[in-house]
Parts: C-alpha cells; structure tokens; sequence
C-alpha cells in the first residue's frame, strides 16, 4: 500500500495493492499502526511523549511541548507544570541534565509528581544539588 500524500481534500494517491491495513481509526478516534514487519500495531497516541521541556532555569525555557511553567523551588529543585494534564500520576518521566562544561557528573531524579505536574532536583552524583546548564524532561502516559 503506498500512502503519497494527505492533502486538504483528503488522501491522494492510495494504493491498496497488498490488500493489507498500515493505518485503523476507531470511532473514537484511536489511531493503530502496523509495524515495519506488520506482525504488530502501537497506538499512537499511547507511543508519543505527552510533554517535554528544555530549560535551564525558571527563566529560561528553551523550548517546551504541554508545558505551562517552572518553578524554581531552590538550588537544583525546579517543579514543571503540565498544560494538559496526565490522567495520574502513574507516568513515565525521563530526565537528564548537564553540563558543567567539565567531566562532572550529573544526577536527576523526580521528587514528587501528580497529574498536572512534577517535581525534579538536579546536582553531581554526589548528591550536591546543583543548576545545570540544560535540564531536560519528557513524560509518556495517557492524558486526562
């Protein structure tokens, strides 16, 4: 099957010559795709990141998605908040910070999250918190 373009009229060019499905929409809108082998399908919506965000400081967010604000708690303490929020507190959260421009080693680690927001500190892996020059955060999980 070969999907070449989805245009403001609708899709253009489909073939289904295989006879196989790549793409479901359920009537709640629910979107499945087949993998590269088509021997399974990811939900879409449960396989993208639902918020990340680029900072270095409150002042200073680089660039965020689903991200209202940050607060600066303290040294290495900051607390994001989720525009939209998660449907619990059940999610996963990745984070990363550095660098020092040194050989220095980072460390971050979630405080406290709820639905709406999490908190994060950050130091060296001495537990000496720390303000790096980058801090990062992605959350994966279902929306409310």
């Amino acid at each position: 099957m070969a999907l070449t373009k989805i245009g403001s009229g609708g899709i253009e060019n489909v073939t289904n010559a295989a006879n196989a499905t790549f793409l479901t929409i359920d009537a709640s809108e629910q979107i499945t795709v087949a993998s590269e082998g088509g021997a399974v399908t990811t939900s879409l919506q449960q396989g993208l990141a639902k918020f990340w965000i680029r900072h270095a400081s409150a002042a200073s967010i680089n660039d965020s998605f689903n991200a209202s604000s940050v607060t600066d708690n303290a040294t290495g303490d900051f607390t994001v908040v989720i525009a939209n929020n998660m449907s619990n507190a059940n999610y996963s959260f990745i984070t990363t910070s550095g660098s020092d421009g040194g050989n220095n080693f980072a460390g971050s680690r979630l405080r406290s999250g709820g639905s709406g927001d999490c908190r994060c500190i950050y130091g060296y892996n001495d537990d000496t918190l720390y303000d790096w020059a980058q801090v990062c955060v992605s959350i994966d999980g279902d929306l409310a």
